[in-house]
């Protein structure tokens, strides 16, 4: 469509990415108390460019109708759409011949899947087995934490946590001494969301790997910037949702080995994950159905694989760059404020700054924020555990997406400033 040709042209032409695409947000366009909205919440939730809009309003005006099995027309296009975004997001996130994605209603649906799927009894016994160990690491989001712990509760294996140094760091000699025979599983997230913390992910799956554990890594903070390469990842499992990269809330998905996905029991029962039922017993089908049971949300699936289109045309490697540069500024910035901590300074390939003072409550920091019309983040963020071993209690957090600008970071910088001022 015509807003692709258009952003091919952009991306040539350097500092142009913002202020170029932010034509194709809407929501961007908007006044909050009077003031141009500086949307800096993206951590949460991205906004949605037009191309994406479009593609599943043609789907709903078009094409909406229940998928599989169906003989008539309407039936056959929207299958023939859902299996094409999903080959489609396969290939975005690198996935290849021994791969198979699972569509799920978000991150959190499917580390759920994951977590219950492993330790859920079924006819051969469940995966997790008393004595068994589990390993996530201490910068989780609570849902790659909380599913590991009922888990383990679940089977009566054992968690063990990979503490963060004090930075917030993960180190791989920390990792080797929790690493035992009977670890079964370790999960990981490719970024941490209330930090900005980007842990070698790719080294530390590898080391677990090794040692004979299935590999969980949470995606949802990286997919939208950051080339995932899956097919190169000593990964069994891979989660990431649709409105972390400019797609529709409500959707994500489970990429893993078929081989992996095997060993899931299923989290939902019912319509298109059987192949056979009596009064008394049913047979599940092959993958990807079996852990798909319910009628799916096929245009947030469209609409999810038009947003990979869109950032794919861009190119991640532009992006990346670009909420790279706008970080490091709101790093810097922010850091000159008398009694501003940011956290994980040195990550500079995140997207996130994440800030405290003892000066004043988040909250009250983000208030003010917002009555300049600066959209930011404020708590915990689903990560209270990593933020009280760190000591730091609940922040204001920054994120960036590719339409932002560095005249927002710096309405950011003075709006913190004079909050500053204000609250003192």
């Amino acid at each position: 469509m015509g807003e692709m040709h258009f952003l091919q042209e952009l991306v040539a032409t350097p500092g142009a990415l913002a202020s170029g695409v932010r034509t194709l947000f809407p929501v961007l366009e908007q006044r909050i108390h009077g003031a141009a909205l500086a949307y800096l919440d993206n951590a949460a939730t991205t906004q949605v460019p037009l191309p994406v809009l479009a593609a599943m309003r043609h789907f709903e005006a078009h094409d909406r109708a229940n998928i599989h099995r169906g003989v008539h027309t309407l039936s056959q296009r929207a299958t023939d759409a859902f299996e094409q975004a999903r080959s489609d997001l396969k290939r975005f996130v690198g996935a290849g011949a021994g791969h198979e994605l699972v569509f799920t209603s978000g991150t959190t649906e499917a580390l759920n899947l994951v977590a219950h799927g492993l330790s859920a009894a079924q006819p051969g016994g469940a995966f997790l087995q008393p004595g068994d160990e589990i390993i996530v690491s201490g910068l989780e989001h609570h849902a790659n934490l909380v599913p590991w712990q009922q888990a383990a509760r679940r089977s009566g294996a054992m968690l063990r946590v990979l503490l963060p140094d004090a930075q917030g760091r993960l180190h791989a000699q920390d990792l080797a001494c929790l690493l035992t025979p009977r670890t079964r599983v370790f999960a990981l997230t490719a970024c941490a969301n209330a930090t900005g913390e980007t842990p070698p992910f790719a080294a530390l799956l590898a080391q677990a790997a090794q040692a004979g554990a299935l590999t969980v890594l949470d995606a949802a903070q990286a997919v939208g910037h950051t080339v995932i390469d899956l097919s190169a990842l000593a990964c069994d499992f891979m989660a990431f949702s649709g409105h972390k990269m400019y797609g529709p809330m409500g959707t994500g998905a489970l990429v893993g080995r078929m081989a992996a996905l095997e060993r899931l029991a299923p989290l939902r029962y019912g319509g298109d994950m059987v192949e056979r039922v009596s009064y008394t017993d049913a047979a599940f089908a092959p993958l990807p159905s079996r852990l798909e049971g319910g009628t799916p949300n096929v245009a947030s699936a469209v609409g999810m694989a038009a947003a990979a289109t869109f950032i794919g045309h861009i190119g991640r490697a532009a992006i990346d760059a670009h909420v790279q540069a706008l970080r490091a500024h709101a790093v810097a910035g922010l850091a000159a404020i008398e009694g501003i901590t940011v956290l994980a300074p040195h990550a500079t390939t995140s997207a996130i700054a994440s800030f405290v003072t003892p000066h004043a409550h988040p909250h009250d920091i983000g208030t003010l924020l917002d009555a300049q019309g600066i959209a930011v983040r404020t708590g915990h963020h689903c990560a209270q555990p990593l933020l009280d071993h760190l000591g730091t209690g609940p922040t204001t957090r920054a994120s960036f997406g590719l339409y932002n600008t560095h005249d927002e970071v710096e309405r950011l910088i003075a709006g913190v400033a004079h909050a500053l001022e204000v609250l003192r």
